[in-house]
């Protein structure tokens, strides 16, 4: 029988990138309730790990998935022509601009194949989004990590970084940033599009836009063909099981996107639920709203336990575990935090070693969490 390391060596003249992709780590995602409840016998869970909306999502989602049921055999609309529609009019873009994607990594996914190749680098910064590293192994690309800044995007450092590697093609920033929850105000990324060559595709990576308005930087595409604007529907919208996300960009580049991206990439479900959510802009305001009023009070309840935290302006706070008691770590509080059925996210995969990323949830959930964290702080 041929050994699995023979099998794997014969795959290299196959895969240009097949060294870089061997040095990929597999994406860990939030652990799964039913995971938790699988490995501890927990029933009562509560999930603060994954970001994603704890008020669920629209009512009027829940009515379009139901009118789809009875069209599961039909493919989908392949260019998603009313969903392209109410983007255009929620943004003030043609449809022209808009790629739609089976969520916002798919996009980030397909912007990397398109764009950058073995002999390319790809910018982004230190504790920003694990997958930015990822994209650039997978192309067998140059990955330049530039140091945070309070641990944020140092975009004057960030721009000398292309200046000093002329085969740069691709610039990835997250604003808000995950896990650390920093914004960059809009100025400053307008002078950052401004001091790079225009060959070098700038991509706003807006997952958590309807959390910090002010964080939209659609206003860039008007001044910028190579910016490229990529949000979500799996946070603030509700629909992480269902994953849609959608780029603005140029024309050119939503041409070329739209060429390469596979067909029917986003359901027909999916399009009908993503359609039905944008349209229900009360919703959002109301998951806004109780994302404030939550971290206030969180912020509050973690200067009670002497824990320090970074000022987010997404749905989660990052928290630093760093109390006098040797034992404790944010290792050790994770666990024993998912030991009594609370799951939230440890950061050493960013190189975070004392910080968990803890989403915003509601009341009730952040309750729990502040009880179970003070009684494991407080332990004997």
């Amino acid at each position: 029988m041929q050994s699995s390391h023979s099998t794997e060596s014969n795959l290299s003249p196959l895969m240009p990138a097949y060294d870089s992709i061997l040095e990929l780590a597999p994406y860990q995602t939030g652990k799964p309730v039913e995971e938790l409840t699988r490995e501890y016998g927990v029933s009562d869970v509560v999930k603060l790990a994954s970001n994603e909306n704890p008020l669920g999502c629209s009512p009027h989602v829940t009515l379009a998935i139901t009118e789809q049921l009875g069209e599961l055999a039909r493919y989908p609309d392949g260019n998603g022509y009313y969903l392209k529609q109410a983007l255009a009019d929620v943004n003030d873009v043609s449809v022209e601009q808009i790629t739609l994607g089976n969520g916002s990594s798919d996009l980030l996914y397909i912007l990397a194949s398109s764009f950058a190749g073995s002999d390319d680098a790809i910018i982004y910064s230190q504790y920003a989004f694990i997958i930015y590293p990822m994209l650039a192994k997978m192309q067998g690309a140059t990955g330049i990590e530039v140091p945070a800044s309070r641990f944020g995007h140092d975009l004057k450092a960030m721009s000398q970084a292309v200046a000093d590697n002329p085969n740069t093609k691709m610039v990835f920033i997250a604003n808000p940033n995950n896990p650390t929850g920093t914004q960059l105000a809009h100025e400053e990324l307008r002078a950052f599009v401004a001091s790079v060559p225009s060959s070098v595709l700038v991509v706003l990576d807006e997952a958590y836009i309807e959390y910090s308005p002010e964080s939209n930087n659609r206003s860039l595409l008007d001044e910028f063909d190579n910016v490229i604007i990529v949000r979500t529907f799996s946070k603030a919208y509700g629909l992480a099981g269902l994953r849609v996300g959608y780029a603005l960009s140029s024309v050119p580049v939503a041409d070329l996107l739209n060429r390469i991206r596979q067909p029917f990439n986003v359901s027909r479900v999916a399009l009908a639920a993503a359609a039905a959510a944008l349209a229900d802009q009360d919703f959002i305001e109301k998951s806004r709203l109780n994302n404030q009023e939550q971290m206030r009070w969180l912020e509050k309840q973690f200067d009670a336990l002497g824990l320090g935290f970074i000022k987010s302006h997404a749905n989660f706070i990052m928290v630093e575990i760093e109390v006098e008691m040797e034992d404790i770590t944010a290792a050790s509080i994770h666990q024993a935090l998912l030991e009594q059925g609370v799951i939230v996210r440890p950061l050493e995969s960013y190189g975070l070693p004392n910080w968990l990323r803890i989403t915003v949830g509601v009341a009730e959930d952040n309750m729990r969490l502040i009880d179970t964290l003070r009684s494991i702080l407080t332990d004997d």
